[in-house]
């Protein structure tokens, strides 16, 4: 077994990594951004490498950087974790090129599976069924009208290279192409620093339903049951359960054996997941993550196995130790991902800021795997997530309400989380019947306004919904963390705005656009003099990986425009000011 290890992450993988290396009697080295010098995941390891400041590209995201870690710090494997270059085959090269084991599939897998194009090929040999996508990789708005044309809308444009909802975008008609793509294009390049994207069929009645295989250099591979991830928002999981409610036996192994024969054609080594989409008794391939899962707790819980154990004992060359019918699924278990996200109305809206206090359950049949603790400050440069509580029980019921109490007993001051959101969706009829499919979260629930709202506040549209910003004295534009709240719940798909207690209005403008979010400014589409009307997107705002549009709330001529590319804004930031009606 190694000795030491580097993991080549942040947050609460690279801190769940650490906690197995430690049972095992490995030694860890953290890596880390001038802006991470203080976080947990450098806390937990033995030692810690700084890679330099500036934004991830220059840190979390530079192969070179991390190689010369791994080389200076003598660690004998690197883990990847998830995210960042965990689906970068230059880096898994680098790194084997280096005399140094990665913990993770090969490069040639992580090509050809973590390549979503290369992917689907490899699907057709395999005899896995899959939903309509394009030949290879797209290069244009117009080549997703025409995929569109051909095969009917919704359409999904999706980041060829890594995953978690990143790089993707729900396009349903040829209006919306051009915008969406660039969009999609902007933040597969900032999230995986590759730009490359593709198109699919988006079903629209369809559950996401993923099978955990793992395989050993000896030629063996099983898969380790299934999981449920259709409760989602902007394409990113939110609530994830094992195994995945309501399949029969026959569906469920026929899934199993065609993930075993996607990952048999590229000889695969390691902890991989093979994503499907459900709907009407069939299944269709959507794409394959070449790492470890953030819902891999979940998979654990029902095997009673340590998939970063296997994956450690994998990559230093031993066998896995197991055939098919050794796999056992015993009782059910459910994942709630806490993310620094204001959820009030169902919005979503990234929260970062420091954390005052955090204090979770972590007994009874519930496991909190967490990035952060009380004191901690989440970033707006990183993802959204502060941690996970796991709940484990004999049935799915059992783990439902279980979750249910452990959510409340979470305790979380000075940010905004999803945990009241994910408490209130696993409350739900409909998702305790699994009457869900991947859209019902945002086309179907209602969420409530979860804490108070501010007296003093101005009002602001971002991509036709309306936030409430906390009013700024002259000369002010920071607000404290967590104090974005809607006016009006998200849009539902198909069918026009839902609105909140019968509320159905259009406001006024104040002649102002401000920031509503700490963020940084990655498009400008106006200029002083122009003329646009009301729901005009003016900017896009990236926070915590995420683009947010930023609207126009009324018709008229932009006087003035206050951001730069590359900004970075603390919320309620003047972007732009509108010429008076009498000018």
């Amino acid at each position: 077994m190694f000795e030491k290890i580097l993991i080549a992450n942040r947050g609460e993988i690279a801190v769940r990594v650490m906690r197995t290396a430690k049972r095992l009697g490995i030694a860890t080295v953290a890596v880390y951004s001038d802006a991470d010098a203080g976080a947990l995941h450098v806390r937990t390891a033995d030692e810690a490498f700084p890679l330099g400041g500036g934004p991830a590209s220059d840190n979390y995201l530079n192969v070179a950087k991390i190689v010369e870690a791994a080389k200076r710090t003598g660690a004998q494997a690197v883990h990847p974790g998830y995210g960042f270059l965990a689906e970068n085959a230059s880096f898994a090269e680098a790194i084997t090129d280096a005399g140094i084991a990665f913990i993770g599939p090969s490069a040639g897998a992580i090509t050809t599976m973590g390549e979503k194009v290369a992917a689907r090929a490899v699907a057709v040999e395999a005899k896995v069924p899959l939903a309509p996508g394009s030949d290879g990789p797209i290069t244009s708005a117009d080549e997703v009208i025409a995929f569109g044309d051909a095969h009917g809308y919704p359409v999904l444009v999706k980041a060829a290279y890594g995953g978690g909802g990143r790089g993707m975008r729900e396009i349903r008609s040829a209006d919306e192409a051009p915008e969406a793509f660039a969009a999609a294009v902007r933040e597969a390049t900032a999230a995986f620093g590759n730009g490359e994207v593709y198109c699919e069929r988006y079903l629209v009645n369809a559950r996401h339903v993923e099978v955990q295989v793992f395989g050993d250099s000896h030629g063996e591979i099983v898969y380790l049951g299934d999981r449920d991830c259709s409760v989602q928002r902007r394409h990113q999981k939110l609530i994830e359960e094992a195994p995945a409610p309501g399949l029969s036996d026959e569906l469920r192994a026929a899934m199993g054996e065609a993930a075993v024969r996607l990952a048999g054609h590229v000889g695969y080594v390691g902890a991989g997941t093979v994503e499907f989409l459900v709907e009407d008794g069939a299944f269709f391939f959507l794409e394959m993550n070449t790492r470890i899962q953030v819902e891999h707790p979940v998979t654990e819980a029902v095997t009673g196995l340590d998939l970063v154990e296997l994956q450690l004992r994998v990559a230093d060359g031993e066998p896995l130790g197991m055939t098919q019918a050794d796999v056992r699924i015993t009782g059910a278990a459910i994942e709630a991902r806490v993310n620094a996200e204001d959820a009030s109305g169902g919005l979503f809206l990234p929260a970062p800021g420091p954390i005052a206090t955090l204090d979770a359950p972590n007994d009874d049949g519930l496991r909190w795997d967490a990035g952060y603790e009380s004191g901690d400050e989440v970033l707006p440069l990183y993802d959204s997530l502060i941690g996970k509580l796991i709940s484990a029980a004999p049935t799915r019921e059992e783990a439902i309400d279980q979750l249910r109490d452990g959510l409340a007993r979470l305790a979380v001051a000075g940010v905004a989380t999803t945990a009241p959101a994910a408490r209130h969706i696993i409350g739900l009829a409909a998702f305790r019947g699994m009457e869900i499919n991947t859209l019902w979260l945002e086309s179907d629930v209602d969420f409530p306004e979860f804490d108070e709202e501010p007296e003093d506040r101005f009002e602001v549209e971002v991509g036709g919904r309306w936030y409430r910003i906390p009013f700024f004295p002259e000369g002010v534009v920071a607000a404290p963390a967590g104090v974005l709240a809607p006016t009006e719940p998200a849009a539902s798909r198909g069918a026009g705005p839902r609105t909140a207690g019968g509320r159905s209005r259009k406001k006024a403008g104040d002649g102002t656009v401000k920031a509503p979010m700490q963020g940084t400014i990655v498009k400008i589409n106006v200029a002083p003099g122009d003329e646009v009307s009301a729901g005009t997107v003016l900017f896009v705002l990236e926070a915590m990986k995420m683009e947010n549009p930023i609207q126009a709330q009324q018709d008229g001529v932009i006087a003035a425009v206050h951001a730069e590319i590359g900004q970075s804004t603390p919320s309620g930031t003047l972007l732009a000011e509108f010429a008076k009606a009498d000018a």
